[in-house]
């Protein structure tokens, strides 16, 4: 029997296909910076790396005189020690917006988009500098982009129940092909989101499962994580009688070739995609809540939050969750200071009885 190949084997391939493109348009010192951190980073890692530098480097060409009748291709190591932390941080400003060159779209970074981009950046000159290519290290001049933390944005209990309950009945005044539509989808979509609330897997994790990765005697997936790690998380009754609801819909579809094996199914027969995922649990929670912008991540803090509340222990939680270091669930869980806002506004009376 031949081996099976999961969703995480083609997206490996797939991305180490896009490298080999975005190389193509980089100057050829930068194939040894990719090599180099190959066995120490994942596949996804590396093409978001890629495209960060060659946003570098047409900065330059754009912005220095002297590279602009240059192609890119042809840029010479030496072009990095010719920077200084002004332009370093030149650039910096350069990222929060910028046309795109393959089209006439504008980019935008926010703080995460901004640390980011940096944080390729002076990875790519730590490289050549420590390997005494080049002599200086701008990059460590200039103060990486300070990340502001914002409250938890998660549903609260009644507003979970609200969301799966109209998951499951919203459509049921729809009518004509709105109503075939939700009839096809309502199933998965509820097997989906109820899946990423009652386990707090990534969306990644969840368009990545298999059929086989199933486990209904013990009531647990098999995941892979980030970083490539595969490991077992466990869900409740509520899970399982929504995964066992939607396999009937499931066997009834015949998919196209290389998807046979996909858990989730798109209305196209392939196995659904991230983005499909997203816009699914938007679609459904902005019907329920007006004020929250719900995405499948939140669902992950709304899982998350829960989880904490009921067994107070922070080291299960970042387990569950896949943290690598428990400080960064502590530092999203245990505080909970919203709870104590909340208490706070009960706690002042303006006029007594």
């Amino acid at each position: 029997m031949p081996q099976r190949v999961t969703y995480h084997d083609e997206q490996d391939v797939e991305n180490t296909l896009k490298l080999r493109e975005v190389l193509k348009t980089l100057p050829g010192f930068c194939r040894d910076y990719f090599r180099a951190m190959e066995p120490t980073t994942s596949t996804k890692t590396r093409i978001s790396y890629a495209y960060d530098i060659r946003v570098f480097f047409r900065f330059l060409k754009e912005r220095n005189p002297a590279l602009r009748t240059m192609d890119i291709r042809d840029f010479p190591v030496d072009v990095l020690d010719q920077l200084e932390a002004v332009d370093i941080e030149e650039y910096q400003e350069y990222l929060k917006v910028y046309e795109a060159s393959s089209c006439d779209k504008q980019i935008t970074n926010g703080e995460r988009g901004l640390k980011r981009k940096m944080s390729a950046l002076r990875s790519f000159y730590t490289y050549y500098y420590k390997r005494q290519v080049i002599s200086s290290n701008p990059t460590l001049l200039v103060d990486m982009p300070k990340i502001h933390e914002k409250s938890i944005i998660r549903l609260e209990v009644n507003e979970t129940a609200a969301l799966l309950d109209y998951i499951e009945h919203g459509g049921d005044e729809l009518t004509g092909q709105r109503k075939m539509y939700y009839e096809k989808t309502k199933a998965r979509d509820l097997a989906i989101v109820t899946l990423l609330l009652g386990t707090g897997i990534r969306v990644s994790e969840c368009v990545g499962l298999d059929i086989q990765d199933i486990d209904f005697d013990n009531n647990g997936i098999r995941i892979v994580r980030k970083g490539g790690n595969e490991t077992i998380v466990y869900f409740g009754d509520e899970v399982a009688d929504a995964l066992k609801a939607y396999l009937p819909v499931r066997e009834g579809i015949t998919p196209i070739a290389g998807h046979e094996n996909a858990l989730f199914y798109s209305t196209q027969r392939r196995r659904i995609g991230v983005q499909a995922v997203e816009n699914m649990v938007k679609k459904y929670a902005r019907a329920i809540t007006t004020t929250k912008k719900i995405t499948p991540h939140k669902l992950r803090s709304t899982y998350g939050t829960s989880l904490y509340r009921e067994t107070g222990d922070i080291y299960l939680v970042a387990e569950v969750l896949g943290h690598k270091d428990v400080n960064t669930t502590r530092k999203h869980y245990a505080a909970m200071g919203e709870d104590r806002r909340r208490q706070a506004a009960s706690a002042v009376h303006l006029r007594r009885d």
